[in-house]
């Protein structure tokens, strides 16, 4: 969907989706920092220090002297005393969570983040937390602390905060590129050490999206096939539609988001306009609600405000849940475990008020992230032939799509006739 990363990221709270690819990818959805090491140093022989975060921050502060020592590697380096107040001991700070570029700031939830693990954690463990956020390209603007959880996005299969670690040197008086290695581990034991580069810059950039449009008549051209139809999804990004226009373009259904956000909702302001037209032109409809929940106790509220606003309407679709905030999983305190109860809850009270679910994610994540046996899927992946190995009902294909009756790009969908799982 266009994922319009979703997220209002807000500075002070540092974070396709069916929004803009990108709500993610797919299609397109900060935190304090604790210090856990402070090292003295020049601007000329930075330090080598290894740092420890709980889905939360670390942070290196330099400190200019006037000499110049020689490099030493450091492990664990005591803090220096402040000048007006005596050594604290460090403090852990929790982590704020990262939103969608639409999320109204006041729909802010202090409760994000607080779960707790319901069940033991099997002594047989022997997963290893995984990335959901490599942070390639991590940059770091010059004369800014260096804060490495705030680059990724990790998480474990059970433990809700695994720890991160790294050891190398990153100096950001000084613009560069720094190479350092990088440690997850569970409490269970399990770890995982990737490589990675910091590079320190001037201005941070953003990688440019240059894809070229793709148009609905060229879609459908392309995956042509028996068993399939073709549709849109759409949400306030598009705008006012012309549905009647999208109709006669070939376009057989619409997807159209509902609303956003966790214990308090956003309806999207096009909603209603959307469901309206678009089934008044003759369209197939379903609705889709970006999730920013981390409790069971946010999904089932979100269930019961869909139920509430549909108020019994019907749909040719399962209601969608779609969970984009992958960037720093972290923050919001959750296992994988917990992620997928979320989708649990949410399907389980939309059935008590009579309505199907579907789950939307990329690719990556439905191979890395998600259960999806027995579940519904609409996949989505912006290739021409996708090699994903799972079920799935709807593959949004392009999030770069123009159509007749919509000004802005679109995604476009297909819907596989002989694989209605719900």
């Amino acid at each position: 969907m266009k994922k319009y990363l979703l997220l209002p990221i807000l500075t002070a709270f540092l974070i396709t989706g069916c929004g803009k690819a990108t709500e993610t990818t797919p299609s397109q959805e900060t935190a304090p920092l604790t210090t856990s090491a402070t090292v003295q140093t020049s601007q000329t022989s930075p330090l080598a220090i290894t740092q420890t975060t709980k889905a939360t921050t670390t942070q290196t502060t330099i400190v200019t002297t006037e000499t110049t020592p020689e490099p030493v590697e450091v492990t664990n380096p005591p803090a220096p005393i402040p000048e007006t107040e005596p050594p604290t001991e460090s403090q852990e700070i929790t982590p704020e969570p990262v939103f969608p570029e639409d999320f109204p700031i006041e729909n802010f939830s202090p409760d994000i983040g607080d779960n707790t693990i319901t069940e033991a954690i099997p002594l047989d463990d022997t997963t290893p937390p995984i990335l959901t956020n490599d942070g390639s390209n991590a940059q770091v603007q010059i004369g800014t602390a260096f804060n490495l959880d705030n680059l990724i996005g990790y998480a474990d299969d059970l433990d809700p905060h695994p720890v991160l670690t790294y050891s190398g040197i990153v100096d950001t008086n000084v613009l560069g590129s720094y190479p350092i290695t990088a440690t997850l581990t569970d409490s269970s034991g399990n770890a995982f050490s990737w490589n990675m580069t910091i590079n320190v810059v001037e201005q941070i950039t953003s990688a440019s999206d240059n894809a070229s449009p793709e148009y609905f008549s060229d879609f459908v051209a392309n995956h042509a096939g028996d068993n399939c139809r073709y549709g849109i999804d759409v949400s306030k990004w598009q705008g006012d539609i012309d549905f009647n226009a999208v109709r006669n373009a070939g376009c057989s259904f619409v997807l159209m988001r509902i609303g956003s956000g966790a214990d308090s909702i956003s309806k999207d302001q096009y909603y209603d306009n959307n469901i309206q037209n678009a089934t008044t032109a003759g369209l197939d409809v379903g609705v889709y609600f970006y999730s920013t929940a981390s409790t069971q106790e946010e999904a089932r509220f979100q269930a019961d405000w869909i139920a509430s606003e549909l108020n019994g309407r019907a749909l040719q679709f399962p209601v969608v849940f779609d969970w984009e905030s992958f960037n720093h999983f972290q923050n919001y305190g959750m296992s994988l475990k917990d992620l997928n109860n979320l989708y649990d809850a949410f399907a389980d009270q939309l059935a008590q008020h009579g309505y199907a679910s579907m789950l939307y994610s990329s690719k990556s994540k439905l191979e890395t992230v998600w259960k999806t046996e027995n579940r519904p899927i609409w996949l989505a992946h912006y290739v021409n032939n996708t090699n994903y190995g799972g079920n799935y009902s709807i593959w949004q294909q392009s999030n770069h799509g123009r159509i007749d009756g919509i000004s802005e790009e679109v995604d476009f969908n297909i819907l596989y006739t002989d694989r209605i799982y719900w």
